[in-house]
């Protein structure tokens, strides 16, 4: 067990390298996770005091993120993805298998402190799953054959350090490519581009191109440039999202495993433009595995003179990035919450305006992009604007990165023209007998089978990557209960219409599971999914009905036939529910029980 002291040492030696600055706080709150497999008591005291920040202001992040926290986890710390395509390709018996074998249970931190096992949303492997984390590193394509190597090494308590590679291999799986993935970008070139022709030139080129951002909402990346450019401040920010928290998702990943250099610099071409000299990569935590080696990129590329001081020789163009690690909170892939987080609070979303393009990190001008959005704008400075829109449709130019999974011969990364219908796509990566297909993650919608002629696009099916397929085979009610469980889980809170209408989501769906629903319940979730719609605070609430409402439109059957024929059946049993206090007053007379169950 650690002592006192050595906790205080731990904690001062994070602080001195996080500068002692508030700002650093979720930083400091990883590392000790990391390093202590926990944070205690003391280090929240001295850190209290250290930052100036209230210890219940400290408690309330750890609280926020998931991969924090107060109580000891296992010196193994092992989180199975969670996610639907996880659990099809049966994540949740070699979690079983697992827990038999170390004698300990899914949820629980065995009391000897050497393991704990537990689920996490999803760890973006949905190409190569079932998939797991241990320590915070990935572990991929789990057979029951490596869960036995796996138990072995934690029994004889081998470092994970020392674990064999193949066990973190994580592949590409690239399988088609197009303009952003089959063209050249030699380092400098784009940062060149935008030195001689100017910001105003630039801006143009990109707003002639068409360029839209790549998460799903598609605003015009030109015009969120020149906004921040616009604004009246002498410090701007450019941050690149990177939290790819959306299950089904996986092509930033990708993209910064393979095309990390085209990424910052696009980032720096963004900061010639807006005149910024400061630069965050906001990573999610489950792509910790990634951060040594975009560490070593940027320090070579400040070696080659394409970071730091006078960029490319050009004096007064200082610029210079900083990985900043997320923890496992969904939300912060949301522009404001992201910012919030960046300065190491809690990942509540902003009330908006004022937006971040001109009141963002510490209230400067702030440009977020995700990494598909910095790579194609890179690409742009390069090739120009004619060679962007040769490809896609009028309103939706150029390529866009699918991360496929599922029911399918082929999972993996695809860069298709905007305009690809899902049938092409379908044929491509060898799905057959689909059922359904799932666009955008749990946030988007359901598409059946009649409308597979329906295509890729802005105008049409927006999506920020993912393209989730389920054949016949499966319960397409039981990804409808996987979606909404995760947005129960990943509600912050904050408001009311997310927090209770998610948990009703999810007690109504599992009484229709349950075969206790009636119509009346259909209409029901009708009404708290339109309100959760139209009252939501930020994204999340808007969107959590999403893959109930449009499974009961465009599957009806599905919901129907689970149906019982009367016509009110209670959500609740409060008659039940008072069995405890019979047994403890001893009581079990009719004046005991409720008529009708309490109805």
């Amino acid at each position: 067990m650690m002592s006192e002291r050595d906790i205080q040492e731990t904690t001062g030696r994070l602080l001195e390298k996080w500068g002692r600055e508030p700002v650093n706080l979720l930083q400091i709150l990883i590392a000790l996770q990391q390093s202590l497999h926990h944070i205690p008591d003391q280090a929240v005291d001295l850190l209290s005091s250290t930052l100036n920040i209230s210890q219940a202001s400290i408690e309330g992040v750890i609280g926020f993120y998931s991969f924090l926290h107060t109580s000891p986890r296992g010196e193994y710390d092992i989180l199975f993805s969670d996610n639907i395509i996880d659990q099809m390709l049966g994540s949740r018996s070699l979690a079983t298998q697992l827990a038999e074998r170390l004698c300990t249970n899914p949820g629980d931190t065995r009391c000897d402190k050497h393991i704990s096992l537990d689920y996490t949303s999803c760890t973006g492997m949905g190409d190569q799953g079932p998939a797991a984390l241990i320590n915070g590193y990935p572990l991929t394509s789990l057979t029951p054959e490596r869960i036995d190597r796996i138990t072995a090494l934690v029994e004889m308590e081998v470092p994970v350090t020392e674990w064999p590679e193949e066990l973190f291999h994580v592949s590409d799986n690239i399988h088609r490519r197009d303009l952003l993935l089959d063209s050249d970008l030699p380092p400098g070139r784009a940062i060149e581009s935008a030195l001689t022709q100017g910001a105003g030139r630039l801006l143009d080129s990109l707003g002639n191109a068409g360029l839209r951002g790549r998460g799903g909402a598609g605003f015009k990346t030109a015009d969120k440039w020149r906004f921040c450019l616009q604004a009246a401040q002498e410090q701007r920010v450019v941050v690149c999202n990177a939290d790819e928290g959306e299950p089904g998702t996986f092509k930033d990943r990708v993209l910064l495993q393979r095309y990390a250099d085209r990424l910052f610099e696009g980032m720096t071409l963004c900061a010639a433009v807006v005149g910024a000299q400061k630069g965050f990569l906001y990573l999610r935590g489950e792509y910790l595995y990634l951060r040594e080696p975009l560490e070593q990129e940027l320090e070579q590329r400040r070696s080659n003179g394409l970071l730091g001081q006078a960029i490319l020789g050009r004096e007064g163009f200082d610029f210079d990035i900083t990985i900043h690690l997320g923890a496992g909170a969904y939300i912060c892939g949301e522009e404001s919450a992201l910012i919030e987080s960046l300065e190491g609070k809690r990942g509540i979303p902003r009330i908006r305006p004022p937006f971040p393009v001109t009141h963002g990190y510490l209230g400067y001008p702030t440009v977020v992009n995700n990494v598909e959005t910095f790579i194609a704008a890179a690409m742009i400075a390069v090739y120009g604007a004619d060679w962007f829109r040769a490809k896609g449709t009028e309103a939706s130019t150029g390529t866009k990165l699918l991360s496929i999974s599922g029911d399918c011969q082929r999972p993996g990364i695809y860069e298709y023209p905007f305009g690809t219908t899902l049938s092409e796509i379908l044929d491509d990566c060898g799905a057959e007998e689909t059922q359904a297909v799932q666009i955008a993650g749990p946030a988007g919608h359901w598409v059946a089978p009649e409308e597979f002629h329906r295509t890729i696009a802005f105008e049409d099916l927006a999506t920020g990557g993912s393209f989730m397929i389920f054949n016949r085979s499966r319960s397409l009610l039981e990804a409808v209960k996987n979606f909404t469980n995760f947005f129960v889980h990943e509600s912050c809170g904050f408001c009311t219409p997310c927090r209770v209408g998610t948990t009703l989501l999810k007690k109504q769906l599992n009484k229709i599971l349950n075969t206790h629903a009636t119509r009346k319940d259909l209409e029901s979730i009708e009404t708290i999914g339109t309100l959760m719609q139209e009252t939501s605070h930020c994204g999340l609430g808007q969107t959590a009905a999403n893959p109930i409402l449009t499974s009961m439109k465009k599957f009806p059957l599905i919901y129907k036939s689970r149906l019982r024929t009367t016509s009110f059946e209670p959500t609740f049993d409060l008659d039940a529910s008072l069995e405890e206090a019979r047994l403890a007053t001893g009581r079990d007379d009719p004046g005991a029980h409720l008529k009708r169950g309490g109805v």
